[in-house]
Formats: C-alpha cells, sequence, structure tokens
C-alpha cells in the first residue's frame, strides 16, 4: 500500500529489503573489535534492568524535508515514554564508557526507503506523506546488536548479540 503511493514516480528509490528493516537505538560508527565484548556488557547491563514493552507504528514521514526527502519511515510511537527512557540509560552509560553521545535527539522511526541524489527528478511524497493504515504493535522484549558493512550494493547487518529486556544474563 504504501510502495503504491510513489508507482509512477520518475526517481530512484531504493526500498529496504524485508529482512533489513529495523529500529535503530543508538548508532555507534566505526568500532574496533576489541570493543565488542565490553558493548555487548553494557547492552545486556541496561536491557535487564527494562521489562518488556509494546510500541505502535501508525504515522508515515520523511527525513529531512517532504520538498527533498532522503528518507521515508514509519514513526514508531512510544506513548509511555518507555523506549526514550531505554535509550537514554544506554546512551549514558555508553557515554560513561567513552562513546561519543548522539548529536541528533533521538527520533524513533523505521525506514522503509532511501532517496540518493544527485537525481533529474525529486519524488512527490505528498501521497506517502498522507497515506493511512492500521496500526501495527510492535513488541520489544529484546534489544540486538549488529555491526553494518556498507558495500555498494547495500547494507550487510551481522548479527553480534541478542539480549532479552528484563533478564540478567
Amino acid at each position: 500500500m504504501l510502495f503504491s503511493t510513489l508507482e509512477g514516480e520518475k526517481v530512484k528509490i531504493k526500498w529496504v529489503r524485508n529482512i533489513q528493516i529495523h529500529l535503530t537505538l543508538k548508532f555507534l560508527g566505526f568500532t574496533p573489535d576489541i570493543d565488542i565484548n565490553r558493548l555487548k556488557g553494557i547492552i545486556a547491563d541496561v536491557t535487564a534492568k527494562f521489562e518488556p514493552f509494546e510500541l505502535t507504528i501508525r504515522n508515515t514521514g520523511c527525513f529531512p524535508l517532504p520538498n527533498r526527502p532522503r528518507v521515508l519511515w514509519l514513526g514508531v510511537n512510544d506513548e509511555k515514554n518507555e523506549l526514550a527512557l531505554l535509550v537514554n540509560d544506554l546512551e549514558q552509560v555508553l557515554e560513561i564508557e567513552g562513546f561519543p553521545m548522539s548529536d541528533k535527539p533521538f527520533s524513533p522511526h523505521i525506514t522503509l526507503a532511501r532517496i540518493s541524489y544527485p537525481q533529474k527528478y525529486t519524488p512527490n511524497v505528498s501521497r506517502y506523506l498522507q497515506s493511512s493504515y492500521d496500526e501495527i504493535v510492535l513488541p520489544l522484549n529484546r534489544v540486538q546488536f549488529f555491526s553494518s558493512e556498507l558495500l555498494p550494493y547495500g547494507a550487510v547487518h551481522t548479527l553480534l548479540g541478542t539480549f532479552p529486556m528484563g533478564e540478567n544474563i
């Protein structure tokens, strides 16, 4: 349905493959292998303090602006502020451990597509932005830690660890 709102556009839109769809809590950038086990311990400690909860996916949007979109996304609603608390805890512990804080405020979303420029045309995303769909309830019961490698055909994600919410490992 959302895909069809952009059919016929004379622009190159790279849709995220289903297997790559995710919600990013923290992007670390380049991280030396020596830090991976320490990061796993940090993530395990933080996630153990939070019980599983639910998020709701219910709107569409784009970054940075509708007249020049680069990312098309689904909005993640955190009515009880549980996701924000989890991310804030993670950010604080990571900063204490020497990892830089994010320079942008956390904006929970699920990326569906990317648009690169220069292109001859800019897509008209108004139909996409005005789309409606049934809410999707997303249970959050674990955090997964991935590495990602950007290759010419797209990003490849490798699972480094899974950390259940509310459980001491």
